[in-house]
């Protein structure tokens, strides 16, 4: 075991962990914040566990728990704003219906995040290619892009 100190949604935590044991398992299974979901197999190609490590996205299931050690991390439960407000584009994907199944949601929330924090002001074009990396079986991305582009309105307004 290796303890392990990190900052998760703002929360510290000091942890033993197996040091194979991945990130996304510790984050699921250690700490119970599930919304971070693991589509792949641990493959890192549908990008359903993204979080956010140190502001950038990243697949948790490619990262041992122990390499998160001193970071901060933020899940899609961290992404809500005080007294559990949808961020814009939490709420732009309600509106816009940008999920079905709801399953890449949350991977796909974490790298649209930090994708508009990087362009503010995408064309389609440019939402599609952040899009890659993040696997939807059931959208078409057609509401994703939408939301993505409503919500850059929005921030940038």
């Amino acid at each position: 075991m290796k303890t392990i100190n990190v900052k998760i949604n703002g929360v510290d935590y000091q942890e033993s962990v197996p040091p194979r044991m991945l990130l996304v398992d510790f984050i699921r299974e250690h700490l119970g914040l599930t919304g971070t979901h693991v589509g792949c197999t641990f493959e890192g190609v549908c990008g359903a566990c993204t979080i956010h490590l140190d502001g950038e996205a990243v697949k948790s299931c490619l990262m041992l728990a122990v390499q998160a050690d001193g970071h901060e991390i933020t899940t899609v439960e961290g992404l809500a704003g005080e007294r559990g407000k949808l961020s814009p584009l939490q709420q732009a994907f309600n509106d816009e219906h940008g999920l079905q199944c709801g399953y890449c949601t949350p991977g796909i929330l974490m790298n649209m995040t930090e994708f508009l924090a990087q362009n503010p002001n995408p064309t389609d074009e440019e939402i599609r290619q952040g899009l890659v990396g993040n696997i939807c079986r059931c959208t078409g991305y057609v509401h994703i892009v939408r939301a993505v582009k409503k919500a850059a309105q929005q921030m940038s307004s």
